[in-house]
């Protein structure tokens, strides 16, 4: 088993090909959750009994991804889905999972897959990457404006209500929360009270159908721009740390998939 630091931060990308040709539900978000999930506990059952007891999760899931518009998709189309990684430990047990899992059918929803690949190195899918809580610190130049790139519906939560504009205190205290939660203890940020002004934006409204219900997000893109020198430093930080954390709530089930606007995401 490969090791892996703590203070990395992981994105891979897994491929999957159907089976069949039976219907393919809209939403598949809990049940590549719970896939997820069963790789890990294959491999570390401590670990995923310790994962689903905590209140936050160290990876993200996005929706599944591919030609969806007919429902019923032909037998070898090819799909695909990331999962990120907030502690680089478990990298390698969620590739030993995978490993270990062969040729076992994938069954999302009803529907039938097999793996097809996996991309780990960075570059070797659009999705993937790799870096560092102390290498994000070390590396990050203040930035007095970001533009932010929601490609998931994306909501947070305001106290007792489900918000979803991505206001600038939502969208850098998620962030911040999660960043502390993951991080290394050297690596830990002081709690900011955010100074921040949306200087553009062009946002949609969009449904996240759940098995629960619906979710109300808003996806497109924001941008940011800081008016003290401290938080431009940290915006920035933060900003490159939301390609791996997602933004807001429930993205371990394909909401708020985030991306810091740069051209090789566009």
């Amino acid at each position: 088993m490969v090791e892996q630091s703590n203070s990395s931060l992981h994105a891979i990308v897994v491929e999957l090909v159907t089976e069949g040709n039976r219907f393919l539900p809209g939403t598949l978000g809990r049940a590549l959750h719970g896939q997820v999930m069963e790789w890990i506990a294959n491999v570390d059952a401590v670990l995923a009994a310790a994962i689903h007891d905590s209140k936050d999760t160290p990876f993200t899931v996005s929706p599944l991804f591919g030609n969806r518009a007919e429902g019923k998709p032909r037998a070898g189309e090819s799909f695909f889905f990331r999962i990120t990684l907030l502690q680089g430990f478990i990298l390698p047990i969620v590739l030993q999972g995978l490993e270990e899992w062969e040729d076992k059918s994938v069954v999302l929803g009803g529907h039938t897959f097999h793996l097809k690949a996996v991309y780990c190195l960075p570059g070797s899918h659009r999705w993937t990457g790799s870096s560092d809580y102390n290498l994000l610190l070390a590396l990050a130049i203040p930035q007095k404006e970001v533009t932010l790139v929601f490609h998931t519906p994306t909501s947070f939560k305001q106290k007792d209500f489900i918000q979803p504009f991505p206001l600038p205190d939502l969208v850098f205290g998620s962030l911040w929360r999660k960043w502390n939660s993951f991080c290394p203890g050297n690596c830990q940020i002081d709690e900011e009270a955010w100074q921040v002004l949306v200087s553009g934006f062009e946002l949609q409204t969009r449904v996240y159908r759940l098995e629960g219900g619906a979710e109300i997000g808003c996806q497109g893109w924001v941008r940011y721009v800081f008016t003290d020198e401290k938080q431009a430093r940290l915006g920035a930080v933060l900003s490159h740390f939301a390609f791996f954390a997602g933004v807001g709530r429930k993205t371990t089930m394909g909401m708020g998939l985030t991306s810091l606007r740069e051209k090789r995401y566009e």
